[in-house]
Order: C-alpha cells, then structure tokens, then sequence
C-alpha cells in the first residue's frame, strides 16, 4: 500500500476530515480516511458503534440496510456487515503514529472496547485519540477508565443550562479536555473563556473556507470539514 502522509503545510489548528473526505468518497470507510491525509487532513473524525460480537466499528447512522428495514448495528456479528465498514481497528492502523483521531462515541456500550483497542494499538499514553460525547456526566463515567486518551464535550451552546463558563469549570474539574461545538456558537470571547481553564476548542460542520478561516482567526485548536482540501484555500 502506498504510503500515507499528511501535508507538511503548517497549520495553527487540528484540520480533522470529517468522516474522512466524504465530499469525494463514500464516508467513513477505508478509502475516505486515505484520501482525507492524501488531500491535506492532519487529523480523522468518525462516529463508533458496537456489534453484537463486542466489535467497535465505524459508521454515522448506525444501522444497516435489510430488505426493507433498517436494523441497529448492534444487531449484527462483524461478520455479517456489509463490507464497506472499517472496525476501528483499522481506522488505527491505517492512520500513521501520532495523527488525531476524533471518535463520536454513538452508542455508549462501546467505550470499553474502545478503550481497550486503542490501548491495544497505541499504549496507555494516547492523548491524540479524542473521545466525543454530548453529555458531560457519561464522560464523567469514563475518566478513571481512559485516563491517557483526551475527552470532548461535543454539545450545542444552547444545551448548557448552567451557561458557558460553568461548563468549562466542570470540565476542569473532571479532566475533560476538549470543548466541541458547532462553528455557529463560537466567537472570540467563549475561545478566550474555555482556554482560560486551559481546555481547548474544536468547531465542527466547517463546510465553506470561510467558516474554516473565521474559526482559525479567533484560535480554535480543531476545526472539522467534509472538504479537507479546502484547508489550505
């Protein structure tokens, strides 16, 4: 296999390919993430569920295609799934040592077999491996279990009840690392907030170079696109 290797054009942020380059190719599959590093991605994103078998594998909507119904994934062997769906093994091995993967945990059952595959492939110390989950107090959960691998709120600003800065605190407090939101709700002023208690920020759903140029300019650490190319515009 051809070697893969992500751009050397210097990036002030995380260019994380959502679900790989799915503007080009069928998303999260093998393929998909080969091409994100191909067209410039210094990092990966993809969504993991389990299978009936205890696999974490990586699809977005998590179920499959039979006759005329739509079953979860977590009723099948990995066997039986179409083959078009990478483990997340493989997505571990494929991308080079060091390079960020960003995993939006959809079906919180596979945190520990996750867990236990990226310690499989990386080691106890794999802070480059983000773990996302909307609700703070699952994450809480997990902190003793994946000490080593960095943890992200990924949740909207309008879903902060105790408002932003409250969030950010709890987020000290519990070791969650990374705060996720849509490019929508950042601006200077919440950068400056978050990285006040030494978290970072990512933005996701940067479509248009705009978005992607309007969040590096107020300091976000990890920006998430469909086009990965379009970093470099």
């Amino acid at each position: 296999m051809e070697e893969i290797r992500p751009s050397y054009r210097e990036l002030t942020y995380i260019a994380f390919a959502h679900r790989g380059a799915r503007a080009y190719v069928r998303e999260n599959t093998l393929e998909a993430f080969q091409l994100a590093l191909r067209l410039g991605a210094t990092g990966l994103e993809s969504d993991v569920w389990i299978t009936k078998d205890g696999i974490p594998v990586l699809d977005h909507d998590g179920v499959v295609q039979d006759r005329i119904l739509k079953k979860p994934i977590s009723n099948y062997l990995r066997e039986d799934l179409p083959e078009h769906i990478p483990t997340l093994r493989d997505l571990l091995l494929l991308a080079p040592q060091g390079v960020p993967i960003s995993l939006d945990v959809k079906d919180d059952d596979c945190f520990e077999a996750l867990i236990s595959e990226v310690r499989a492939v990386h080691g106890e110390q794999s802070p480059f491996i983000y773990l996302c989950h909307p609700d703070i107090d699952v994450l809480e959960g997990q902190r003793s279990k994946s000490q080593g691998i960095s943890l992200v709120s990924s949740v909207r600003l309008a879903k902060l009840k105790k408002g932003p800065e409250m969030h950010a605190a709890r987020m000290r407090e519990l070791g969650v690392e990374v705060m996720n939101m849509h490019h929508r709700d950042w601006n200077g002023g919440l950068v400056a907030l978050f990285q006040r208690f030494e978290l970072r920020c990512f933005a996701w759903d940067c479509q248009f170079v705009r978005n992607i140029q309007d969040m590096a300019k107020i300091g976000i650490n990890g920006i998430f696109s469909d086009w990965p190319d379009r970093f470099y515009d």
